[in-house]
């Protein structure tokens, strides 16, 4: 500690140094801060350039868009009330085709009653026709066919009692089996 001694700095020397210290940084910090404000200005430009190019690109298409929707607007109103118009006319002719498809079932439905109906006093008058006729018919040649085997068996009879009685007992019938032939 001598030696430092032999160096005599003394206090006021040593203040003047801490003041040349802290003005040299002062220094440099302010240098250091001009070149952030420098490098600011420049990307602040940068970006000023940037968002007037963007802008000029893109506010004439905001200027065609805005236009085309103001000329079409109008267009698209009407459009829209004929749509509401023409769905109005399609419920009212859809329920008026409703209506009459109805009123054809309807009408179709009563007259295939009436049809079935017709068809079934028809069928029924030709039952009782046809049972009529049978009964017409077939009573009237029952009887004739019952006169005709009378008839018959009787002619068999007279034939048959008339030529000789031999002959009966040799066919092995006896003498009333002619008779009871139908």
């Amino acid at each position: 500690m001598r030696e430092i001694d032999t160096m005599p700095i003394n206090n006021q020397t040593l203040q003047l140094l801490l003041i040349a210290l802290v003005a040299l940084a002062m220094v440099v910090q302010a240098i250091v801060l001009m070149a952030a404000v420098a490098a600011m200005r420049k990307a602040a430009k940068s970006m000023t350039d940037k968002v007037e190019e963007f802008r000029s690109s893109v506010v004439p298409l905001v200027d065609k868009t805005r236009e085309l929707v103001t000329r079409i607007a109008p267009r698209i109103e009407g459009t829209i009330d004929d749509l509401a118009n023409l769905t109005q006319a399609l419920r009212r002719q859809t329920d008026d085709v409703q209506a009459a498809a109805d009123d054809i079932v309807s009408r179709a439905r009563r007259q295939a009653g009436r049809i079935d109906l017709l068809l079934t006093n028809v069928l029924d008058a030709l039952e009782r026709a046809g049972i009529f006729m049978a009964d017409t018919v077939q009573r009237p040649m029952r009887q004739v066919t019952a006169l005709m085997a009378s008839a018959k068996a009787v002619v068999e009879s007279l034939r048959n009692s008339s030529p000789a009685p031999a002959s009966r007992s040799q066919s092995g019938h006896g003498p009333g089996d002619s008779d009871m032939f139908v």
